[in-house]
């Protein structure tokens, strides 16, 4: 998919194995030296969980797979040239979510699948359950503004803490509660007025 595939001695390690490689001190020092291998398997760890987050922004597949090659191109190139300030991967996901805010403000697209914690908001696999349910939530989610959803599914989907939200998208931790709070209320609201139930 990303045009980074794995070497064959890559191919043949477990997942243990490759999140070790991960782990190890030097993996992003070798990268910025232009290791391609890597790079591979890098991608290989974070594609899933990067194609699932743009896939709940945009709430299409396919442009979350081309966002996702577009993240990881970008991520290669600025890696070899820069150090980033974040971690990895707040810092991948920084990029992520710029990549899928430009294309919603282009397209005039909003889609996601944010999770409410205190009202006990309907999961993705819980709407998936309920069949119909997965509609009327997209469906609602097209009601929430683009800026307080990345907030919400950044933490209540991909577990981010409000401090690295806030790192990530340049606000204060402040600001990001306001912002899941308030995209939260927009969310009942839409989801309420499609007959949506929330308990």
């Amino acid at each position: 998919m990303f045009g980074f595939g794995l070497p064959k001695h890559l191919n043949n390690m477990g997942d243990m194995e490759k999140s070790v490689l991960l782990e190890k001190s030097d993996a992003l020092a070798r990268i910025r030296r232009g290791d391609l291998d890597a790079f591979a398997c890098l991608v290989q760890h974070f594609q899933e969980p990067i194609v699932n987050y743009l896939y709940r922004l945009t709430g299409d597949s396919e442009v979350a797979r081309d966002l996702a090659q577009d993240t990881f191109v970008q991520a290669y190139k600025k890696l070899t040239t820069s150090c980033p300030t974040l971690s990895f991967n707040s810092w991948l996901f920084r990029i992520a979510t710029n990549n899928a805010l430009q294309y919603l403000r282009r397209k005039a697209r909003i889609a996601f699948v944010p999770l409410d914690e205190t009202r006990k908001t309907p999961t993705i696999e819980e709407a998936a359950q309920k069949g119909a349910a997965v509609a009327a939530v997209q469906e609602a989610l097209l009601r929430v503004h683009e800026r307080l959803r990345v907030c919400m599914v950044l933490h209540f989907v991909d577990g981010f803490k409000h401090r690295e939200i806030a790192n990530m998208l340049g606000i204060s931790e402040d600001a990001v509660r306001m912002r899941i709070a308030r995209g939260s209320e927009e969310f009942r609201r839409a989801y309420g007025a499609s007959g949506g139930e929330l308990h």
